[in-house]
This record gives structure tokens, sequence and C-alpha cells, in this order.
């Protein structure tokens, strides 16, 4: 039986709509299922590092003209409202994901891509005739050479594939919501408040993007999030200022729960993750989005290598990109993890910001180990 696509990705987020461009322009046959109507808002910083920019460009995707908030300047402050500001070393740019999705999705549906919305309910690989089944909510099944997973953070499919990570309740949820007010230009901030953290920048069109990681258990005893904002959040004085001044644009913020920082796999039951799929960083590193579309890269530049004949069979091209993305994201997830057992302790933040006001330095130093180099797109030997 001849599979329906070379390559089914499993998500149309940053990574999966990035991986089926670049695909695409290589005359393999993608098809991408995602389960909501472009365009639609996700619970996201929202900023982007410019190290992707190069490659972005590459794959014919134009950033410029979604009219991005230029991003230059960093601000971390603690609980207590004590601030250090920073340079960020490669800067940056902001873009709702309602915009930058949309635009990726009709960039990928030039390009040749198939995009379906239905939700997979089930993915499984067949040893006897090396190929995927892919069966969705509508009833459908499909056949693949090759399967990715982008579909996210988590999912039913995590349950499904029986992933380690899935087995245990995270503590943290997330939520976001734009706004009308007065911010900096050029500048991404970074809140300290008891139990979390929360990140402010422009987005497109000079709206304010503000999305926090809290602890359930700092989140459960308030009965909504304007009483959680107000009570917990507004203890910050920087946040107290921006929530009191600012104008809910969204009808009610989004919420996501169980966010897992948990180590997860690269490849599992031969299907490549990318994306948050394969590893979230920590949000307060700001560089989430840069690496879901440098994942996409790794992969999409292996399985070209894989379809032309220089990676020899599976086993190789799984191994490839299990050790591309290890070598990639690894540190980064380790210093991302770092930073915020740090930042989860009043004290310890209290001590890191007076060292890094003695050696200001130090934090663009600190900012280098969550970021990575401009990308351009190159042939996998």
């Amino acid at each position: 039986m001849l599979p329906d696509a070379d390559i089914v990705i499993i998500g149309g987020g940053l990574a999966g709509l990035t991986a089926g461009i670049h695909l695409a322009r290589h005359n393999l046959r993608v098809t991408l299922f995602e389960k909501q109507a472009y365009p639609h808002h996700k619970v996201c910083g929202e900023y982007i590092s410019n190290e992707v920019l190069p490659y972005l460009r590459q794959l014919g995707v134009s950033v410029d003209g979604l009219n991005p908030a230029r991003i230059q300047h960093f601000s971390l402050s603690t609980a207590s409202g004590d601030t250090i500001e920073s340079d960020l070393p490669l800067g940056g740019f902001a873009v709702s994901r309602y915009t930058l999705d949309n635009h990726l999705a009709q960039t990928a549906i030039k390009a040749g891509v198939t995009i379906i919305q239905d939700e997979v309910k089930r993915v499984f690989f067949e040893e006897t005739a090396n190929a995927f089944t892919i069966e969705t909510a509508s009833g459908k099944t499909y056949h693949s050479t090759i399967t990715l997973g982008a579909y996210g953070k988590r999912s039913l499919l995590d349950k499904q594939l029986d992933r380690p990570f899935i087995r245990t309740e995270s503590p943290w949820l997330g939520v976001k919501a734009h706004y009308k007010a007065e911010f900096p230009a050029g500048l991404v901030s970074l809140h300290n408040f008891h139990g979390g953290y929360c990140g402010l920048c422009q987005v497109e069109n000079g709206l304010v993007n503000a999305c926090y990681l809290a602890t359930y258990d700092s989140f459960k005893t308030y009965k909504n999030i304007d009483a959680f904002q107000q009570q917990v959040l507004s203890q910050n004085p920087h946040l107290a200022h921006f929530f009191s001044n600012a104008e809910l644009v969204f009808e009610k913020p989004l919420v996501i729960s169980q966010i897992s920082f948990a180590p997860k796999q690269p490849v599992d039951s031969h299907i490549l993750m990318c994306g948050d799929t394969a590893g979230l960083i920590h949000p307060l590193c700001g560089n989430g989005m840069a690496m879901a579309i440098h994942s996409a890269k790794l992969v999409s530049e292996r399985l070209i290598a894989y379809f032309n004949g220089r990676l020899n069979d599976r086993a190789a091209l799984e191994k490839s990109y299990t050790l591309a993305w290890r070598s990639e994201f690894t540190k980064r997830l380790t210093a991302g993890r770092l930073l915020q057992s740090v930042l989860q302790h009043p004290l310890a933040t209290s001590v890191m910001l007076k060292s890094l006001q003695l050696t200001p330095g130090l934090l663009p130093l600190i900012i280098k180990q969550t970021h990575g180099k401009p990308l351009a797109i190159e042939q996998c030997p």
C-alpha cells in the first residue's frame, strides 16, 4: 500500500508549520493535522529571538510584513520590585501567535503542504510495513512513511504513547491575554511574584502580551484570575502598575494547565518529536518559540537527507536527529531549569539580582546560555 504522504505532521504550531514549509520546498509530500482553525490564539510569551530570522527568510517567511514589535532590551524584577536591565545580545521580535501561525499556515499551503483540520487520536508504527497508521477524530485513517509529533506541550497522544512525563501531574499552569496599555517600545520584561513569573512585551498593533506561569498551589485559593492577579501578581509593584492601568482586549484570558518541564525524548515510538513535544524550556528564558523553529530545521534537514539516501535507514535518521537535538538544546534546557529553581526562591532571586547589579556584564552571558546563534539552512551529511 502506498502511503498517503511521505510525512505526516501532527500539530500546526510553530514547529509543525515551519517543518512543513521546509520539507514541501524540497518536493516531499507533507500532510499536516491541526485540530483548530486558523487563526487562533495560544498561551505563549510571543517573543522570538532574532537567531531564527535568517532561516525564516530562506524559507520565504516574511516576518517584516507582520509588523512585529522589535525587541532590544530585557528587564527582570524580583517580587518586591527590585529591577535589573540589559540589552539582548541578538535582539528579537514579538508577534502574536494568532498572526504568526496563520501566516505560516498560508505559506505552508502555498508551498504545497496539505493542512487538514482534524484531531489525531491514535498513531502507531507498523514494523512489517515500515510505515505509520494515523487515526483521526473524524474516523479517517491515513498512512505515512514518517510521522512528526509537533502537537505541543501535552496531548492525549502522549498517554497513548505512554510517554513517561505524562504519568506525573505537573504543578504549573499558564495564563495569557492581550491588553491595551502604555509599555516601553523595544522591551521584554519578566516580573517575579509569589508562585510564578509574568512576561510582558508589545506585539503587533501596539497591544501588550501578558503571559504568566504560576503554580497551582499558589492559584487554587483564589476564586478566579482577576482575584489572583489583584492579590498575588500585584504584590510586585511593576505588575500592580501594569494591570491597574491596562485594558483587557480578550473576552477573558486563556488558561492551560499541566505544563510539564520534565525531560522528554526527541524520538518516541519512531515518531520524531519537535517543538514543545520534544522538550519545553521554561518561559522565563524567553526562547521557546525560537527553539521550536530551530527544532523544525534540525528535523527537516535530516528528513531531506533520509529521502535523498544520505541517511541509510530509519535507525540512522532517528540517531542523527536525537544527537542533533540533544547537542543543540540540552544545555539550554538545563540552564532554564537552573534559572527557574533560583527564581522560585525569593532570597535566591534577591541574591542573584544584587550580584548582577554589581557585575552587569553577567546578565547578557546568562541570556546567551538559553539562546542560540543565527540559523541558516545546512545540508545534513
